[in-house]
């Protein structure tokens, strides 16, 4: 459409053109009848509209090659190259978009980044520092003296040990991001899994007298299809969490139920601080921690969701969070069942 609005303009201007110069010739020669009076119209008209092509076709291809090359991508210029200015700006209205969309996500990505840093050496400043006054102290002197040096040396280690473990989970994460880190799925049992869980941080929930309670539907089959060691990761980083952040006598329950035909969901449910809806997006980022005052008394390494976040991404399943500041949270993940074969 635009090309035949640009080629009737062009016929318009050649038309008037030549009129013009049609009447000026006729005045300079004053023997002029109608018959040569149009004759003289249609050479002129036919040299304008020709001149006028040439133009459009060589000159202005040129310039707006020019254009296309300066502002548009290489590989789109052969695509892209036009006569009509109307297509040109809306390429040229495409491309600023595009442009922009791309602007707007590296500045997305940078503030990321920046965030990330300052977190991550707040994160390793804390324990280093730690670790480094209470060592210097102890060759300051404080080693001969029997009434302190164990308990600085324990101090220490403690400090180097949550070092240790912020520089594997980073580890961990950038092993599953690049595809290092492979699942090794089979098949097992869910709910012998979420046991043997319970049973390793028992002693920690009863240094808060929290209670594990364990439920499932009905005649449910808990039997999965997934990297059992990695699914072990997300259940002790979840009851982890439960404990360290909930209420002295309080409860950490996980239910398995049916989701549909081909999964099952499991739902980890504490009764503890909770936290507010704001917060939903930014819980399994890397060190965010919904405390904002910077303590770290309750440990860790800042990576647990989000190190749950990448295992159940790299599963192709869901995860899902509830939380009602005061109340308590619900973390909840979906896992593909594995039905029996018909000899079992």
């Amino acid at each position: 459409m635009s090309k035949i609005k640009s080629r009737l303009l062009l016929i318009a201007i050649s038309i008037s053109v030549s009129i013009i110069i049609s009447v000026f010739i006729s005045l300079l020669i004053n023997d002029v009848n109608i018959i040569d009076f149009f004759k003289i119209l249609f050479f002129c008209f036919f040299i304008i509209y020709l001149l006028g092509n040439i133009y459009t076709r060589f000159f202005l291809y040129t310039k707006l090659k020019e254009i296309s090359e300066d502002f548009l991508p290489e590989k789109d210029i052969s695509q892209t190259i036009t006569t009509s200015m109307e297509e040109l700006a809306i390429q040229l209205k495409d491309y600023d978009s595009k442009r922009k969309n791309e602007f707007s996500e590296m500045k997305k990505q940078e503030s990321f980044r920046r965030d990330f840093i300052g977190n991550l050496a707040h994160e390793i400043k804390t324990p280093l520092f730690t670790s480094q006054s209470y060592i210097l102290t102890l060759l300051d002197g404080a080693l001969k003296d029997e009434t302190v040096n164990k308990k600085y040396l324990k101090t220490a280690s403690k400090a180097i040990e949550r070092l240790n473990l912020i520089v594997k989970d980073l580890d961990l994460i950038t092993k599953i991001e690049s595809g290092e880190s492979n699942l090794n799925k089979e098949r097992f049992n869910v709910i012998d899994l979420i046991e043997n869980v319970f049973e390793m941080l028992d002693f920690r929930a009863k240094k808060k007298n929290i209670e594990f309670i364990l439920d499932k539907e009905n005649e449910l089959l808990t039997d999965v299809n997934a990297d059992k060691e990695k699914i072990e990761q997300v259940l002790t980083n979840l009851i982890e969490n439960s404990i360290k952040y909930g209420k002295e006598n309080g409860t950490t329950e996980i239910v398995v139920q049916n989701l549909n035909e081909n999964k099952i969901i499991v739902r980890v449910t504490d009764n503890g601080v909770g936290f507010e809806k704001e917060n939903y997006n930014r819980i399994f980022e890397r060190f965010f921690r919904v405390d904002k005052s910077g303590n770290r008394s309750s440990g860790g390494s800042g990576l647990g969701l989000s190190i749950v976040k990448h295992i159940m991404d790299a599963h192709d399943e869901k995860i899902y969070v509830e939380s009602e500041l005061g109340v308590g949270s619900e973390f909840s993940f979906t896992l593909e069942k594995k039905t029996p074969n018909k000899n079992e």
